[in-house]
């Protein structure tokens, strides 16, 4: 079984324009490249990624970087390999556990800029409100 560890090693996180104005409606974009994928060890696999977060309009920007630890079994982390250098998606648990990760981290960055965190937050209905089956405008929250 993969197991993965995640490390953060640079954060870059700006807001432009004035606090004190009110955000308008915005999208957020949100990117997680994987950049490379280098074995380490016989069981190891160093796996360095980039979060992109853009809002639009352009009222901030963040950034993430980082390596990812990968450790297994040998044959699971040659499979893993292989299947990156024929341009295959990295493995689930390793963009799961990268994700988990940073995205906590940029929620916390978002609220110390005062800006919209990242990702959907729960909306709570009021009660006796139906639920509407529309999926909310103006974010995209894509990876």
């Amino acid at each position: 079984m993969l197991r993965v560890n995640v490390a953060i090693s640079s954060i870059s996180a700006e807001r432009y324009g004035d606090i004190r104005k009110p955000i308008p409606p915005i999208q957020i974009n949100t990117n997680i490249n994987v950049i490379g994928m280098e074995k380490k060890q016989e069981d190891t696999l160093e796996v360095p990624y980039i979060l992109s977060i853009t809002y639009s309009p352009s009222i901030a920007q963040l950034s993430i970087k980082g390596n990812a630890y990968v450790n297994g079994e040998k044959s699971e982390i040659d499979q893993v390999l292989k299947d990156y250098e024929q341009k295959k998606p990295p493995a689930q648990i390793i963009i799961q556990s990268i994700s988990n990760v940073v995205f906590i981290e940029s929620v916390l960055i978002s609220r110390t800029l005062n800006i919209p965190p990242p990702i959907p937050l729960p909306q709570v209905p009021e009660p006796g409100a139906k639920q509407p089956n529309i999926k909310p405008q103006g974010r995209d929250y894509s990876l």
